[in-house]
């Protein structure tokens, strides 16, 4: 199993500038992935942003967002934003994407709540069309460079129409951070969902933990701010592991489960955090 760290993107009232000097940690500790969180309605730092300065920090290690709330933003916008992400990583962005469920996170005039899935299904047509270069605006010009590549998506999500989605537009799956017995039938529907639409292969599973190991009760109270208006069976459930036992747990839980990869998100944006995890997990 590969083993990526977050970013601490959403951490209330992050440091901004912690951002780059931990992606640059990160990859030195040999880390497989970069992950961001993704909310508007809070006081962290965007998605693309916090990923365009991890690309700019960093050369091997890849980069996803985990998940990203696609339908918040206009379509073509935010393919023009993804494709100058991966270009500047020298292409190792992966684009997480879920729908969101909380009205507060729609900004965006005419991108509201209502009608988010098929406002998706309709980006996701727009994304392709925009990273093949198609003109867009009704001109004669592309919006991205020539050479630009089709950046592959990952979807979260419970619904079977995130499933579906995924069958069809994406990589593989993203599941949250909740407890291995509450993840594990998403694995299977995801992988059930993937051999039913006869793909190739196998989808990639990607779990999300969070972790807290210097600073622990900061870290569950940045946790339980942060999922302070969510769904009850989410907030109640939210994995954080505070201990090395707690960490090594995880991992060998979701290798059971058949998990490729899982990505330890930082509960605080304290740097030496990356550190710490690489202790435990190199």
């Amino acid at each position: 199993m590969q083993i990526g760290i977050g970013l601490p993107n959403q951490v209330r009232d992050v440091t901004a500038s912690t951002i780059p000097r931990w992606a640059a940690r990160a990859e030195e500790a040999e880390f497989s992935t970069l992950a961001t969180t993704g909310r508007y309605a809070y006081p962290g730092v965007s998605d693309t942003v916090a990923l365009a300065a991890a690309a700019g920090a960093t050369t091997t290690i890849g980069l996803l967002s985990a998940v990203l709330l696609a339908p918040t933003w206009p379509g073509a916008l935010l393919a023009k934003e993804i494709a100058g992400i991966d270009g500047v990583s020298g292409g190792r962005l992966t684009l997480g994407v879920g729908v969101g469920s909380r009205e507060d996170e729609f900004t965006v005039p005419g991108h509201g709540l209502d009608g988010r899935g098929a406002r998706l299904e309709s980006d996701l047509a727009t994304y392709r069309e925009v990273w093949s270069g198609e003109p867009v605006g009704g001109g004669p010009n592309p919006a991205v460079p020539s050479g630009t590549r089709q950046v592959p998506v990952l979807f979260g999500g419970y619904s079977t129409a995130a499933l579906n989605r995924m069958v069809r537009w994406g990589e593989g799956y993203i599941g949250g951070s909740l407890p291995p017995t509450v993840t594990a039938p998403s694995f299977e529907a995801a992988k059930r969902a993937w051999r039913e639409a006869g793909r190739r292969g196998a989808p990639k599973l990607v779990v999300l933990a969070y972790f807290a190991l210097g600073d622990a009760e900061a870290g569950r109270a940045n946790i339980q701010d942060f999922y302070r208006l969510a769904p009850e069976h989410i907030a109640a459930n939210a994995v954080l592991c505070t201990t090395r036992e707690a960490i090594e747990r995880s991992i060998a839980q979701y290798t059971d489960l058949g998990v490729d990869e899982i990505i330890f998100v930082p509960a605080t944006d304290d740097v030496d955090e990356v550190a710490r995890l690489a202790d435990i997990v190199s």
